[in-house]
């Protein structure tokens, strides 16, 4: 099975995890960090909107709360068709942790649609240099 596979059907499990009462609009995430561990998140609704957390966000923190600093590949699912892309937010949350050539790819139940660069997602990212 291929690392997109793997990320597809990580970021389909928790997607049935999300808690999405207001929009019902379910997302799941899963990110291959550089320590060769895949971490997953689903997004989290708040009563007082928009305080949630998007899928792509809680597997970032995920990510990080494991000790991982590096994304090398991203899988977003949705149910919607076409699927939805990351929001800006998670745009640049994404772009914090992963490089202008990162694969992004994007899929609905039935499989990937689309697959992206980092830097096509959001070109002219916002990064400190240090």
């Amino acid at each position: 099975m291929t690392t997109k596979q793997n990320l597809h059907d990580a970021a389909r499990e928790v997607m049935k995890n999300a808690h999405a009462p207001y929009s019902n609009y379910h997302v799941g995430a899963a990110v291959l960090a550089d320590d060769g561990q895949t971490y997953v998140g689903a997004n989290v609704e708040n009563a007082s909107y928009p305080e949630g957390w998007c899928a792509e966000t809680s597997a970032i923190a995920a990510m990080v709360a494991n000790g991982a600093k590096h994304i090398k590949e991203v899988c977003v699912v949705t149910k919607s068709d076409p699927p939805g892309t990351p929001c800006g937010g998670c745009r640049q949350r994404l772009s914090e942790f992963a490089d202008a050539g990162t694969s992004v790819h994007i899929a609905n139940l039935d499989g990937i649609v689309r697959t992206w660069r980092m830097d096509e997602l959001l070109p002219g990212a916002f990064k400190l240099k240090g």
